[in-house]
């Protein structure tokens, strides 16, 4: 019998970052990161500006189709410099609302001159020198081809833009016009503005589209100016302003398109850099003023910047490394990783104008079918407090909403792209000893409605299809569902994360000793199963035979077999296939039935088996990723690259691991395979390199050396520091094959640990060589499963009682509880 003990720590450390330096409190980790990584080629970061969580991000926007982060480097010109941002999402662009413009002078000092709509602005004055670019934590700069020179940095709520302007013959007179839209035209009607004759104060709101939902948000603003004195003020609609009228209500227009308008200031002279502060607010403008005040009270740009640097600092330097001769492309590969996972989600604490109960609120969970993979349970170890925070507002929005979100972006709810997998975010805190401030019975409560309660709407949170699930132990394709209401599509996948999803609840339950729930819902994270059908074949398009059979099939109410090419929606798919969110989708979301096939997290060893023992299982992941089915620009593929550990095949996970880091990601602008998704392509090559990767929602970390000599991993709550250290460390990477280890001291051939090896502190030795091993191939050696693993050179036999199905540390977080055997 092989036991699933899912052992745990508490939580957070704060993970590795590089130096061979000696003295650690001297390194700085951001000379490490580089914010431009995947501001190009569909990577969607958000390079610009930015605290840890910070609701302002500041950046120039540019016209891309791809700046769903507001800039790239892809040529195409700037259209404003705004302070709200996500980073790394897909879909149509979000926020990015009432950016800043400024002209050095209107042509013969004419108003009417200037151009105020973007679309005219951008490609007229937008142009810049890509070398211009300055991009660090807490600071973004970008020179225009006019000359303008426009710097940034920020606070919580508030961001602070200097604009320099190249030396004038003293007529010129610089402005800058703030304009209602955002980088999606979504403005609705009645936006509104209103400048102050004699300040230059300009205030405002707007309503807008809530990206990847069917949600709308209203935002307000609050910008002053520091700087030379003030000429004049006005308004501007479409391509004519005035000084004399100093308020506007426009309406959105009739032909699909905002009717541009906003407001500007013109200042006597181009002597001085123009400073102008934005605050922001999702209450009123009134409380965006009073953001602005209270963080940027005296304009000190050089303050303000530093203080953001330094936050980003706290955040990265207890993590050290020791390079060992590694490239630093790596280290910076890797730094810049750690970076991305903590610019989304959005803390916006004090800013929910729909519900405020004195919990934190947190925003841009952007989805969480995309962070349970990684991002989150990155962010668990660097940031425990942070995640804490993040867990009490999925639980708080369950409580006034009545559901845990799978999408939430500025108040609404996003669109559910498989299973409930705030179930994952929940159970993985819960196992490994998040408390700070958690109701976790509520939280309970709210994964248990998740399985149990159909909500009307189960296209934006919840599950669809449960009477069926509940009877026939599957969703089927077609299915007959009058009580909610979704897309009636991704079967297959549904089937699967539901699945999991339940496993992650039996684990909570058995914790909480709820023995009736963990057998149920243990019972029904079997139900993947019953979408298997095994002699189920696969071809390509050519109609040459993959040569493997038995795959996941769609199946009917009267169960009965449907049909979907197994290779449908992968990487080689050619066809068109439909493969999101449409009514005309199939049966697994973003990704094949090839791919979908391994994903079983909780039960490799019966997996194992349907797929013909492990030597067949592994021919069949080398098949997913060297016929370039898989795609590891999409979390899907992610845990794939580390399955050779539950086939006894650790140092091919290894392998697997060094194939994807550095080919697909890499330190350029079009280093990244696809959109980061707030962070997720970050954390997976942040966990990747760092030498451990996890099973999310589970307390396993499967075991890879390091891409370093030695990581160092100091716990930000027990204070207490883990090392991962490699012995015979090759830099070119040729032996990356463990053949022995150690844990503090004792040997240790299991082929993963759990969460206490962080909260603990303590020390796993690798010793590498050339050629794989034998280390961390039996069975005992493999990490847990549901079902046994047969097959191997040693077969497991008896199925493990339930109770055995976690474990959970201590709110003392480690002092005591289950350890590590």
């Amino acid at each position: 019998m092989h036991p699933l003990s899912l052992r745990l720590g508490s939580i957070a450390l704060t993970v590795l970052a590089a130096t061979s330096r000696s003295n650690a409190a001297d390194f700085d980790p951001l000379q490490y990161v580089d914010q431009l990584i995947g501001s190009r080629n569909g990577g969607n970061i958000f390079p610009g500006a930015t605290l840890p969580y910070g609701m302002a991000k500041a950046v120039a926007d540019t016209t891309s189709g791809s700046n769903q982060g507001g800039f790239t480097l892809d040529g195409s010109p700037i259209s404003g410099f705004s302070a709200m941002h996500d980073s790394g999402t897909g879909g149509s662009p979000s926020l990015g609302n009432f950016p800043l413009f400024p002209y050095a002078s209107c042509p013969g000092d004419d108003i009417d001159r200037c151009d105020f709509p973007k679309k005219t602005r951008a490609p007229r004055h937008g142009q810049f020198n890509a070398s211009s670019v300055v991009a660090r934590p807490g600071y973004f700069e970008v020179t225009l081809n006019s000359g303008v020179n426009a710097a940034m940095t920020s606070t919580f709520h508030a961001a602070l833009f200097r604009f320099t302007f190249p030396a004038g013959d003293g007529s010129s007179h610089p402005l800058i016009l703030q304009d209602l839209t955002d980088l999606s035209d979504s403005r609705q009607d009645n936006g509104t503005v209103s400048v102050d004759a004699e300040t230059g104060r300009i205030t405002g709101n707007g309503r807008f589209q809530s990206s990847f939902s069917q949600g709308k948000y209203v935002l307000y603003f609050c910008t002053d100016f520091s700087g030379p004195p003030i000429l004049d003020n006005g308004i501007f609609v479409n391509s004519r302003a005035s000084t004399d009228a100093k308020d506007l209500t426009i309406s959105r227009s009739i032909n699909g398109y905002p009717l541009p308008g906003g407001a500007f200031v013109r200042f006597a002279s181009t002597d001085t850099p123009v400073l102008a502060r934005v605050g922001l607010s999702f209450i009123s403008s009134e409380q965006a003023c009073s953001n602005a005040e209270a963080e940027i009270p005296d304009y000190d740009f050089d303050g303000i910047a530093q203080t953001a640097s330094d936050a980003w600092k706290e955040k990265l330097a207890p993590i050290t490394i020791s390079a060992g001769g590694a490239d630093e492309d790596l280290i910076k590969n890797f730094y810049s990783g750690i970076y991305r996972t903590m610019v989304n989600p959005q803390n916006y604490t004090g800013e929910n104008p729909f519900f405020n109960t004195g919990e934190p609120y947190f925003d841009s969970f952007y989805c969480l079918w995309d962070s349970f993979r990684s991002q989150i349970p990155f962010l668990t170890l660097i940031d425990p407090s942070a995640v804490a925070e993040m867990i009490r507002s999925l639980i708080d929005t369950y409580r006034y909403e009545g559901w845990l979100p799978d999408c939430r972006m500025t108040f609404s709810k996003g669109y559910t792209q498989g299973g409930s997998n705030a179930d994952v975010v929940l159970a993985d805190g819960y196992l490994k000893g998040i408390t700070d401030g958690i109701d976790w019975d509520v939280g309970y409560e709210a994964v248990v409605k998740d399985a149990e309660v159909e909500p009307f709407d189960w296209s934006s949170n919840g599950r669809g299809g449960l009477d069926s699930w509940k009877a026939l132990g599957y969703i089927p394709v077609q299915d007959f569902d009058y009580k909610g209401f979704g897309t009636m599509t991704r079967s297959v996948s549904r089937t699967l994360e539901y699945s999991y999803n339940d496993f992650t609840i039996a684990q909570m339950a058995q914790l909480m000793n709820k023995d009736a729930d963990t057998e149920k819902y243990l019972q029904s994270s079997d139900n993947w199963k019953n979408l298997y059908k095994s002699d189920q074949i696969s071809k390509f398009a050519s109609g040459a035979d993959t040569g493997f059979t038995g795959f996941f099939q769609p199946k009917f109410l009267n169960e009965t077999w449907d049909y979907q090419d197994p290779l449908w929606c992968s990487n080689i798919d050619n066809a068109g296939t439909v493969c999101s969110l449409q009514n005309t989708a199939h049966e697994t979301f973003e990704s094949s039935i090839w791919e979908y096939g391994f994903f079983v997290p909780h039960n490799q060893g019966d997996l194992i088996s349907l797929y013909g023992g492990p030597d067949q299982f592994v021919r069949r992941l080398d098949f997913l990723h060297d016929s370039n089915i898989t795609y590891i620009g999409n979390e899907p593929a992610f845990l794939t690259v580390f399955q050779y550990h539950y086939a006894g095949r650790p140092a091919l996970s290894a392998k697997r691991a060094h194939f994807y880091i550095p080919r697909f990601f890499d330190i350029t602008p079009e280093g990244l395979p696809g959109n980061d998704d707030s962070g997720a392509m970050g954390s997976f090559v942040a966990f990747s390199m760092m030498g451990l990767f996890p099973n999310p929602g589970q307390n396993v970390y499967l075991i890879v050396p390091p891409f370093f000599e030695s990581v160092n991993i100091t716990n930000p709550q027990t204070g207490n520091t883990a090392t991962i250290r490699n012995v015979n460390f090759d830099p070119t990477y040729q032996g990356i094959y463990i053949q022995s280890a150690t844990l503090d001291g004792e040997p240790y051939t299991k082929n993963w640990i759990d969460h206490s090896f962080f909260t603990e502190g303590k020390e796993l030795v690798l010793t590498l060589g050339r050629n794989e091993s034998t280390w961390g191939t039996a069975v005992e050696d493999l990490p847990p499963s549901v079902g046994d693993y047969t097959g191997f050179n040693r077969t497991s036999s008896g199925r493990r009682a339930i109770r055995n199905i976690g474990a959970r540390y201590a709110a003392n977080f480690g002092q005591g509880g289950y350890k590590l055997s």
